[in-house]
């Protein structure tokens, strides 16, 4: 949806529904850098004010996010998506992926119900960007294509109202997921290849009750890991995460 000119009633308000509107429909992408603000308000037609108040308003909500003498980027594409975020900075590992089993046992017996043959080809093209990824030991990658597998699954569950929950979850876990992949723990259990074939395998089958164990067991194993791995049981939130990158500052360049 291009920007257009904005009506003189309620200026602000009126600004920061078609900003919500072009990230909320990937106009203006996660990550991405929102134009600049003489572009802004050349192309709405309000004052300079009346931008930089919509956009204090949207990075208030956490939606953007301001740099230093580089521009403002899209954080999250929902006011809840930004709170998610926000909530799981203060989290600990444990306590997220507690919750993103929940999440993911849901949307796996649904996938097993509800999948279609397009729903299964998506899900074998995303398992196999996520071997493809650890084979080329590609930290970021990986972590994309495990996303990816995870999202594809809650899409294949055909919930709208569980995979835009999965959606804003998955944004706000990807440091914690970074925190894990990085932590000294057995490949196995970072890569998990057998058991997301499980879960695939499961919702191919058509097997609800195989696909909920499925991805229950291979997040409980990541979970007993990451206890073992944490004796003084400190709970592992950001603090213990930066303990963690502080003592191999050189294992983000390898899976």
């Amino acid at each position: 949806m291009p920007l257009r000119s904005t009506a003189r009633t309620s200026l602000v308000d009126l600004v920061i529904e078609q900003m919500e509107r072009l990230i909320t429909d990937g106009e203006w992408e996660i990550g991405g850098k929102i134009p600049a603000e003489p572009v802004l308000v050349e192309t709405l037609d309000v004052g300079r004010n009346t931008v930089r108040e919509a956009v204090r308003a949207l990075v208030h909500t956490g939606m953007l996010e301001p740099r230093q003498g580089d521009g403002t980027y899209v954080r999250a594409n929902s006011d809840f998506g930004a709170a998610v975020q926000r909530r799981l900075r203060r989290a600990a590992d444990l306590e997220a992926y507690e919750v993103r089993a929940s999440l993911e046992r849901d949307a796996a017996r649904y996938a097993a119900l509800r999948r279609t043959g397009e729903d299964l080809t998506a899900l074998r093209a995303a398992l196999a960007e996520r071997d493809r990824a650890w084979e080329n030991s590609d930290v970021t990658a990986f972590i994309d294509a495990d996303m990816h597998f995870h999202r594809t699954v809650a899409a294949a569950a055909h919930n709208s109202v569980l995979a835009d929950l999965y959606e804003h979850f998955s944004d706000a876990l990807r440091a914690t997921l970074q925190a894990v992949i990085r932590r000294p723990l057995p490949d196995s259990v970072r890569h998990q290849f057998d058991a997301h074939t499980a879960i695939a395998d499961a919702i191919e089958a058509r097997d609800p009750d195989a696909a909920e164990q499925a991805a229950l067991a291979h997040l409980t194993e990541a979970m007993d890991a990451l206890r073992a791995a944490r004796p003084d049981d400190d709970g592992g939130g950001p603090a213990a995460d930066t303990r963690a990158r502080e003592a191999s500052p050189g294992e983000e360049d390898h899976a």
